[in-house]
């Protein structure tokens, strides 16, 4: 990152949305601006799982004010990221196209553990050292985050429905705070947080810390009201807890400390501190201001050096599912080639098709993952690497980054099946399509995989031209080669009637 440049951040959360941009200053990340809003989009899921309308427009109106901010920064400069909300929400495509627009910047939707390793990520790189583990824990509107780590690195992940809104809507929705309804709230919050018990005290940590609006609003609270010293105990929380059973409801609610806008929201975001409190057995927690939008900022700034989260996250899954990774490379290096000099033809820069990552990145990761069903079984292993795709812990990757990769390595041999991606929308699924017939290519082309000496292990991007007119593809050879290699023209022959399936019309010569 050079000095003077600018980077953003923006997190459209449950609760409220925040947008950070930072400058490099002196070699250090210095803070330009900040906004925050209360959304509360949470709120606004009705009882089938759609957002209201009045919950989008309030997202909106945000955004189109955060929007006219970043004008002007490049597109590469900004990310924008989701959580549980626009995970959960049926209707969250409709409010992400519409969101895209009013801030003028792709929108990616990110997944429960990526979410978990972004907060670590900016709560470590803005807390002090710590000589052990760090437990970070993060209520939020959604859900609860609770990560275990050591140094920058998460260790333990975990994502759990504990949201200060979410809570509020299913036990207090009518604003009274009854002792009876109390005690299910906190009930179902240490349900949720059984199976998290025994591993999370198990595994141990020397310093707890709490990120984001619960957790410092608790904490304002309990030393505005005398019952802490700016760090979170159980105790203060106990106090707090008994002021709320005497005000009984929202409109008696008066505590010092609390904000309006936090009010709403607040026992909510006190049940689900208190269950993990209690869970957990944590003692006291420190206040961090470091939160997923610092994630997303230091996460940028790692990408741009030398420690990828997307490059560790391959190689892990490479070497657990034993990964012919010679032979991936290869297969990633053609499928590369032939990408670049179509995907122009192809619209491949649409602000509608893609996100922040760039679209030969989900391209690059699917063709040195191809093989992974393999340590499963020789017999559709396609099949069972995509499942295992779908479903991994993949850090690094948006939760559409993931489903794009696991639909091209269903798709990348055998039958070419629509069928196989109807898990993306209908604005990106002809592209990834397209996408799927170059990593069917890169495939075809590494049958041997290198381990003759005439066959396709020779070949090279400057032996390989590839031209695209809409679903007409021409793939032409330097001049002998095709004659010296009798089985892959009988491949592409047979990949001829493959493609047709899927309407692409394949020549060769």
């Amino acid at each position: 990152m050079q000095e003077g440049e600018q980077i953003a951040s923006v997190d459209l959360g449950s609760n409220s949305f925040h947008m950070l941009i930072v400058r490099m200053e002196a070699g250090q990340l210095q803070v330009v601006d900040r906004m925050k809003e209360m959304v509360r989009l949470a709120g606004g899921l009705d009882e089938d799982g759609c957002l209201s309308a009045e919950a989008m427009e309030r997202g909106l109106e945000c955004l189109q004010r955060f929007g006219q901010r970043l004008s002007g920064m490049p597109r590469n400069r900004v990310r924008v990221v989701g959580t549980n909300t626009l995970r959960a929400a049926k209707n969250g495509a409709t409010f992400i196209r519409r969101a895209q627009r009013a801030i003028g910047y792709p929108v990616e939707i990110i997944n429960g553990r990526e979410e978990a390793r972004l907060i670590y990520l900016g709560v470590a790189s803005s807390d002090v050292p710590v000589d052990g583990r760090r437990l970070v824990v993060d209520v939020g509107g959604g859900s609860a985050e609770l990560i275990i780590g050591q140094g920058l690195e998460p260790l333990r992940m975990e994502s759990a429905p504990l949201g200060c809104v979410r809570l509020t809507a299913s036990h207090f929705s009518d604003g009274k705070y009854g002792r009876t309804r109390l005690i299910r709230a906190e009930r179902r919050a240490a349900l949720e947080l059984m199976r998290y018990r025994r591993a999370y005290r198990k595994m141990g940590w020397e310093r707890a810390v709490g990120s984001s609006g619960t957790a410092r609003s608790l904490a304002a609270v309990a030393k505005a009201n005398g019952w802490g010293d700016g760090s979170l105990t159980l105790d203060g929380m106990n106090q707090i807890r008994k002021a709320v059973l005497k005000a009984g409801r929202l409109d008696k609610l008066s505590l010092d400390g609390l904000s309006d806008d936090r009010k709403p929201v607040f026992v909510g975001g006190l049940v689900a501190m208190r269950a993990i409190f209690e869970a957990l057995g944590i003692e006291q927690m420190a206040i961090s201001d470091g939160a997923l939008r610092e994630g997303l900022i230091y996460d940028w700034v790692k990408r741009d050096g030398v420690d990828d989260v997307r490059e560790r996250t391959v190689a892990r899954l490479q070497k657990r599912f034993k990964v012919d990774v010679e032979h991936a490379d290869r297969v990633a290096r053609t499928a590369a080639a032939l990408w670049q000099q179509v995907a122009v033809d192809w619209g491949a820069g649409s602000d509608e098709t893609s996100e922040s990552l760039p679209l030969a990145t989900w391209l690059d990761v699917a063709a040195r993952l191809h093989e992974v069903g393999l340590a499963i079984s020789h017999s559709g292993y396609h099949r069972h690497g995509a499942y295992m795709l779908e479903h991994a812990d993949m850090p690094g990757l948006t939760r559409l980054a993931q489903a794009v990769v696991s639909s091209l390595v269903h798709a990348h041999r055998r039958k070419f099946k629509a069928s196989r991606f109807e898990s993306l929308d209908e604005i990106r699924r002809p592209l990834v399509m397209r996408m799927a017939v170059i990593l069917r290519l890169a495939v075809l082309l590494h049958r041997d995989r290198g381990d003759g000496e005439t066959e396709s292990a020779d070949i090279g991007p400057d032996q390989l031209k590839l031209t695209a007119n809409g679903k007409r593809l021409v793939l032409k050879f330097a001049d002998g080669w095709l004659e010296a290699h009798p089985l892959t023209v009988a491949d592409l022959e047979r990949e001829q009637c493959y493609v047709a399936n899927g309407g692409f019309k394949l020549r060769f010569s």
